[in-house]
C-alpha cells in the first residue's frame, strides 16, 4: 500500500501494467522531457545515435524509427526528419550555406524553394543562379569557385523534366560541389539516389511515405558522417522539431507502400496513355512516355514510375478554358501536394522563359490516385467535352 498522497501518485505511481506486450506496430513515443538517472549522464547533445536519447526535439524513438527505416530503403548513412518537405529544403540549404557562397538550382524546382532561394537566402549573401534541367555535364559551365550546392529534382515540378544526374553530379563534384537531389517523386525506391552520385536525397513524405494526405513530415538522407554532422547541428539550433504521431502515421504507411505504387503506377500510365489520344491534349509530360523532356534518362536511372504528370492542351484552348476544365472535375479534388489515395488536379499558369517550353496557362498536374481508372476516364471526359 503506498503511503504517498493520493495527488502524488497521480504522476508518481507504483501501479504499472504488464510488460512484453509485443504488436506489429511501433509504439508512439511521445515526450520533451528526457529523464537521466543521474546529473553525470545528463547532456544536451543532439546526436542521439550516439549520446542516447537526451531531449525529445531531437526525436523520441518513434521518430528515430522511422528515420531508420527511411535510410534503409534509400541506402544512405543516417537520415533526419524535419516537420515537412519545405523544412527539409530549409534545413539542407540553411546547413551547408554561407554568406560568399554561390548554390545552383534547376529552372524545374520546386516553386518554394526557389522562393527561399531568391527571397531569403540571397538576404544572407548567398549567391543563386538557376540552369536548364536538361543541361546534364553541361552544367559545367555554370559552377563557380564558390558553388557549394547543385541541387537536383528529377521529375521536376509542373513541367516533369527528367534529369541525367549522373552528369551532373559528376560536373558538380569536378568542381568541388555537393549534389542534393528532391527525390519525392521517387518516394525514395524508383530513384536510386547514392548509386546515381547524389550526396544528399530529400524528400516530402508527406507524399508517398504517408500516403493518405494526413501528415506533413520530410527527410533528410546523408551519404556520409560528415554531412550528418553537419546538418544534424543545425537542426538542433533551429528546433525543427517533428511529431511522434506523424511519425508513427508514416509508418504505417511504409507498409503499404509497395502496393500503393504499383497500382498508382499502373493507374497513372493508363491515364496518361489515354489522355496522349485525345484531340484536347497537345501532350503528356509523363516521364515514361516519350513525349516528356528527359524520357531516355527515365528508362535508364529509374525503376519506375509514379502517379504525377502533366498534361498540355492544345493551343487553341484559353487559360479560362483550362480553368473551367479542372473547376468541371468531380472525383479529381483541386488541391496541391500529391501522393494521397485521392486524385487530384491543379492549374498552373507557366512561364518557362527562353530555354524551356513556354505552356503559358495550358497546363494541368494531375496526381492519379486508387480510384478505378475507367471512373477517372469518366470524369476527365466530361470536363474535356465540356470546354469545346
Amino acid at each position: 500500500m503506498s503511503t504517498k498522497d493520493w495527488k502524488t501518485r497521480l504522476i508518481h505511481t507504483d501501479a504499472h501494467a504488464p510488460e512484453d506486450f509485443h504488436s506489429l506496430s511501433v509504439p508512439v513515443f511521445r515526450g520533451s522531457t528526457v529523464t537521466f538517472d543521474s546529473v553525470s549522464q545528463a547532456t544536451d547533445q543532439w546526436d542521439q545515435y550516439d549520446d542516447g536519447y537526451t531531449y525529445g526535439i531531437y526525436g523520441t524513438r518513434t521518430v528515430l524509427e522511422l528515420a531508420v527505416r527511411v535510410c534503409e530503403l534509400e541506402g544512405g548513412y543516417r537520415t533526419i526528419l524535419a516537420p515537412g518537405g519545405q523544412a527539409a529544403i530549409s534545413l539542407i540549404q540553411l546547413a551547408l550555406l554561407k554568406a560568399g557562397d554561390h548554390v545552383l538550382i534547376p529552372e524545374s524546382i520546386y516553386g518554394p524553394n526557389r522562393r527561399l532561394a531568391f527571397h531569403v537566402l540571397r538576404r544572407f549573401g548567398v549567391e543563386v543562379s538557376t540552369y536548364s534541367p536538361l543541361a546534364g555535364g553541361d552544367i559545367a559551365a555554370s559552377i563557380k569557385s564558390n558553388t557549394r550546392l547543385v541541387w537536383c529534382e528529377s521529375p521536376g515540378s509542373i513541367s516533369m523534366e527528367v534529369q541525367d544526374v549522373p552528369a551532373i553530379a559528376e560536373a558538380a563534384h569536378a568542381g568541388g560541389a555537393l549534389v542534393v537531389l528532391d527525390n519525392t517523386w521517387s518516394a525514395g525506391v524508383l530513384f536510386d539516389a547514392f548509386a546515381h552520385g547524389v550526396d544528399i536525397s530529400m524528400q516530402a513524405l508527406t507524399k508517398y511515405i504517408g500516403g493518405h494526405s494526413d501528415l506533413l513530415l520530410g527527410s533528410v538522407t546523408v551519404r556520409d558522417a560528415k554531412l550528418y554532422q553537419q546538418i544534424g547541428a543545425t537542426q538542433q539550433l533551429l528546433g525543427n522539431a517533428v511529431s511522434p504521431d506523424d511519425c508513427s502515421l508514416a509508418l504505417r504507411g511504409m507498409k503499404t507502400l509497395a502496393v500503393r505504387l504499383e497500382a498508382i503506377e499502373r493507374s497513372a500510365l493508363a491515364v496518361a496513355q489515354w489522355l496522349a489520344a485525345r484531340p484536347e491534349i497537345e501532350r503528356v509530360l509523363h516521364p515514361a512516355l516519350p513525349s516528356c523532356p528527359g524520357h531516355d534518362f527515365w528508362k535508364r536511372d529509374f525503376a519506375g514510375s509514379s502517379g504525377v504528370f502533366s498534361v498540355v492542351f492544345q493551343p487553341q484552348f484559353s487559360g479560362e478554358q483550362v480553368r473551367k476544365f479542372v473547376d468541371s472535375l468531380r472525383l479529381f479534388k483541386i488541391g496541391y501536394s500529391w501522393g494521397g489515395v485521392t486524385s487530384l488536379a491543379m492549374w498552373y499558369e507557366f512561364r518557362a522563359g527562353n530555354r524551356r517550353p513556354d505552356y503559358a496557362n495550358r497546363i494541368v498536374r494531375l496526381n492519379i490516385g486508387l480510384e478505378s481508372v475507367e471512373d477517372l476516364k469518366a470524369d476527365l471526359t466530361q470536363a474535356l467535352e465540356g470546354i469545346g
